[in-house]
């Protein structure tokens, strides 16, 4: 009697209101699971095919390259998906179909619904990833895809931090930009994020076009992308977990900070 009087109590709390939406958006997602994969797979494996078995077998890219693609292809995965998962719903519910109107008026702080569109997206980014390793180990082999109890913890941090990092930038992103500029944002921001992540090369080997390198620390990208690379392949000439770790741990505080604020200030809108 007493459990079921705490049950009671505790419906309408905040926490299990969180709960409650989280476990829907579980739901919705699980009833397109296959569409959702495709979405989020497609680009990288085909990246990863090109450039990690075609190259090298044609002679056109050395036979380790599919080593140093692999950690950056994990980390491009889970980033881009976790990044879309927030900004993109963002952008429709803010603008077209107000949906998100549903969620503020839940029984939780509004800055609650923020943070749930970030863990929900991170976690939909750190599956991807998850589903890329069986698949990266049948297009370029097991050698590539090292991960064993001596590096699965640091595997696993920079998997958690690069998702962190893709779902609060997706929420600054979905909640500064509107439904008309969608398409330039895609152009403008994510495209150039894509290809100044170290997500192909490593940081390291940049030294020679240091300008390009400077530019590279400006995308969050890169430092999940060397910590991975570093913790996957350590032999790899890689940037110091002294300055990727921090890095990360910043990015994922001023983002956040800055998308719940910008959430706050349309939510009230």
């Amino acid at each position: 009697m007493a459990a079921l009087e705490q049950a009671a109590s505790t419906r309408g709390t905040p926490v299990a209101s969180a709960l409650a939406i989280f476990r829907r958006d579980i739901v919705v997602t699980g009833r397109d699971l296959w569409v959702f994969l495709a979405q989020v797979l497609l680009q990288p494996l085909a990246t990863l095919f090109i450039f990690g078995r075609i190259l090298p077998d044609i002679g056109m890219a050395s036979g380790d390259y599919a080593r140093i693609l692999m950690p950056g292809i994990i980390v491009l995965t889970i980033v881009v998906t976790a990044l879309q998962s927030t900004s993109m719903p963002l952008v429709i519910e803010f603008g077209w179909t107000k949906e998100i109107e549903d969620r503020l008026l839940a029984p939780l702080p509004v800055s609650w619904v923020g943070v749930q569109k970030v863990v929900f997206a991170a976690a939909r980014g750190l599956v991807a990833g998850l589903v890329i390793f069986p698949l990266g180990i049948l297009i370029v082999g097991s050698a590539a895809v090292n991960v064993t109890g001596a590096n699965i913890a640091p595997v696993v941090f920079y998997a958690v931090m690069a998702s962190l990092v893709g779902a609060t930038v997706g929420l600054t992103l979905g909640t500064l930009v509107g439904p008309q500029q969608i398409n330039i944002m895609f152009a403008l921001i994510l495209t150039p994020m894509l290809f100044t992540g170290c997500t192909q090369y490593p940081w390291a080997e940049l030294g020679h076009l240091r300008w390009f390198q400077v530019l590279t620390l400006l995308n969050p990208m890169t430092y999940a992308s060397e910590g991975m690379r570093g913790a996957m392949v350590p032999f790899v000439p890689h940037m110091d977990p002294l300055y990727a770790v921090p890095a990360l741990i910043a990015a994922v505080l001023v983002f956040g900070t800055i998308g719940i604020r910008g959430f706050l200030r349309r939510a009230v809108d």
